[in-house]
C-alpha cells in the first residue's frame, strides 16, 4: 500500500513542470517570484492531500485523474496567487448606517484632505524643517496654528489617538501623584480600554470621588490633599446616565483648580466644532465650549466627530501644554507627517462651518436631511428590482442609524432603509454573499432580512450594491426560485 501511495504521488506535476508553463511564466513576470511560488506549492499540496485521504477512504472513493493534471494545478494555483496578492486592507461599502464605524475605519476623510495627503506623500515636505529660518523646525506647529485659531487656546499639539493623549497628559502632569475623577466618569472605550488603565500606565494614581450617579463639588474638595496631582473630568461620549444624577461641570472644576492651584483636565472624548444640536444629531459640547469652561487641558479624537484621520488632540494652557509636548513620550506617540496634513486639510476646512459640515463626510451623514435619505432609498430599492427574476423582495422601512464610535449615545438618527428578503435564501447567506464578493458590502440583518441604510452610502456605492446583488442571485442557483 506504501508503495502504491509513493508511485501514485509521483503522477502528480511537480513544482518546475508548473514552472515550465507559459500561463506561470506571465504570472512571474506580473507577480513576485515567492507569492508564485507559494501558490504551486500550496496547490499541490492540495491534490496530495486529497489523494491521500481519498486512498484512506473506507468508503470506496476512487481519486479523481483530474488532480493529477497540471491544468487543475494552473487553475488551483492562479486563485490562490489572486488571493496571496490583494493587500490585507481592503475597502469596503459601508451600508450598516454606522457613522463612525470602529471595525469599518471610523471617518471618511474629506477630498481635501485625501489631496493633500497624496501631495506631501509623493514629494518631500517641511515636516520638521523651518523654510523661513532654513533650520529645525517642530511637527506639531502645523496644526497648532488652525487649532489656536479655531479655538482660541493658548498652545495645542496632536499625538495618535485621544487614549495616547490622555496617556502623555497624565503621565506629565500628574506622574506618582493622585488624580481625582468621579466614579461615574471611569468609563471603559473601545477594545475594553478604560480609563483606570490608561491612569495605571501613566504612573499616575486613581482617587475616585463620589458614587456612580452622582458626585459633588465637595467631593473632590475633600479629596484634595499634598498627594494630589491633577483634577480630572471625563465626559460619558459613548453612554448616558440619567434619572437621579449630579455631576460636577467643568467650569466648576476649573474654579476648585484655580482655587487649589491644581490643573484641571477635561477629556473630551469625541471632539465636534460643530454644534450639533442645530441639526437635531444630540447635544455634545463643542470643543470650543469646553475651552471656554476654563480647564487648563482638553483632549480629544481627530476621528470622531471631527471627521478626520485617527489623532488624540491636546489643547490648553502654554505652560502645561509645553510640558506635555517635551515628554519623551510625546516622541513615540508623535503624528506622521500623512496624518498632520491629512488633519491640517480637515481642521482648515472648518473656517467655513457650513461649508464644513456638507464637504467632511462624517457631519454631512450626521446632518443630511431624510429627504436625502428618501432619496437614495428610492435609487437602491428601483435599481434591485430592475433586475428580473432574482426571487427576492424589496421594501422601504422607516429605522434608525447609529453616530458610531462611542458618541452621541442618545443621538436619534431616523432614515429610511432598503430591506431584501428571498423567497429561498436566508438572510445570512444573502448577507454572506454580499459581505464576502467584491466589492465587500457590509450590511445589517433584522428581522430576516438584509437592510441597507442609505445614510452611509453615496449614488456611486448604490449602484455596486445594486450590481453585487446582479451577480449574486445570478451565480447562486437561485435565480427566478
Amino acid at each position: 500500500m506504501v508503495l502504491f501511495m509513493k508511485e501514485l504521488l509521483k503522477q502528480l506535476p511537480s513544482v518546475d513542470d508548473v514552472l515550465k508553463e507559459d500561463r506561470t511564466k506571465q504570472w512571474i513576470e506580473s507577480h513576485p517570484r515567492v507569492l508564485v511560488l507559494d501558490a504551486i506549492r500550496t496547490a499541490i499540496d492540495a491534490r496530495r492531500t486529497a489523494i491521500l485521504q481519498a486512498a484512506d477512504s473506507k468508503t470506496g472513493r476512487t481519486i479523481d485523474n483530474a488532480l493529477f493534471s497540471i491544468e487543475g494545478v494552473l487553475n488551483h494555483a492562479e486563485i490562490i496567487l489572486r488571493e496571496l496578492s490583494e493587500p490585507s486592507l481592503q475597502p469596503v461599502i459601508n451600508a450598516t448606517g454606522v457613522i463612525v464605524h470602529t471595525n469599518l475605519g471610523r471617518s471618511l476623510l474629506s477630498e481635501k484632505a485625501i489631496q493633500r495627503v497624496v501631495e506631501v506623500s509623493r514629494s518631500y515636505s517641511n515636516l520638521e524643517y523651518d523654510i523661513p529660518a532654513g533650520e529645525r523646525g517642530k511637527r506639531h506647529v502645523h496644526v497648532e496654528g488652525i487649532l489656536k485659531r479655531l479655538t482660541g487656546v493658548e498652545a495645542a499639539t496632536a499625538v495618535n489617538n485621544n487614549a495616547a493623549a490622555v496617556l502623555l497628559c497624565l503621565n506629565t502632569l500628574a506622574r506618582g501623584k493622585e488624580v481625582i475623577v468621579s466614579r461615574g466618569e471611569l468609563v471603559e472605550i473601545g477594545g475594553s480600554f478604560r480609563v483606570p488603565d490608561v491612569m495605571e500606565r501613566s504612573g499616575a494614581v486613581l482617587r475616585e470621588v463620589g458614587t456612580t450617579n452622582k458626585t459633588h463639588l465637595k467631593d473632590y474638595e475633600k479629596a484634595i490633599n499634598e498627594k494630589t496631582g491633577l483634577l480630572l473630568k471625563v465626559h460619558t461620549s459613548n453612554y448616558k446616565i440619567v434619572g437621579f444624577t449630579k455631576e460636577v461641570s467643568p467650569e466648576e472644576l476649573a474654579k476648585l483648580g484655580k482655587k487649589h492651584k491644581l490643573p484641571v483636565m477635561w477629556d473630551l472624548g469625541s471632539g465636534s466644532f460643530v454644534d450639533l444640536r442645530a441639526y437635531g444629531s444630540g447635544d455634545e459640547p463643542t470643543v470650543q465650549q469646553a475651552v471656554n469652561s476654563g480647564v487648563d487641558v482638553l483632549t480629544f479624537s481627530g476621528d470622531k466627530l471631527l471627521g478626520g484621520p485617527q489623532a488624540g488632540m491636546v489643547l490648553g494652557k502654554k505652560t502645561y501644554v509645553e510640558q506635555i509636548r517635551s515628554n519623551p513620550l510625546a516622541r513615540a506617540l508623535r503624528l506622521d507627517k500623512m496624518t498632520l496634513a491629512a488633519l491640517d486639510a480637515t481642521l482648515s476646512q472648518y473656517l467655513d462651518m457650513n461649508r464644513a459640515v456638507h464637504e467632511i463626510p462624517t457631519l454631512w451623514m450626521l446632518t443630511q436631511p431624510l429627504s436625502e435619505i428618501e432619496r437614495k432609498a428610492a435609487l437602491l430599492s428601483s435599481g434591485v428590482k430592475q433586475i428580473e427574476n432574482t426571487g427576492l423582495t424589496v421594501s422601504i422601512q422607516d429605522d434608525t442609524s447609529q453616530s458610531g464610535g462611542g458618541a452621541l449615545p442618545t443621538g436619534n438618527f431616523p432614515t429610511k432603509t432598503v430591506c431584501l428578503r428571498h423567497r429561498t435564501l436566508s438572510a445570512n447567506q444573502i448577507e454572506s454573499r454580499l459581505r464576502t464578493g467584491k466589492p465587500h458590502i457590509i450590511a445589517r440583518i433584522k428581522e430576516g432580512m438584509v437592510l441597507f441604510d442609505p445614510r452611509t452610502l453615496n449614488d456611486e456605492e448604490i449602484g455596486k450594491i445594486v450590481e453585487a446583488v446582479d451577480k449574486m442571485t445570478q451565480g447562486s442557483g437561485v435565480r427566478g426560485q
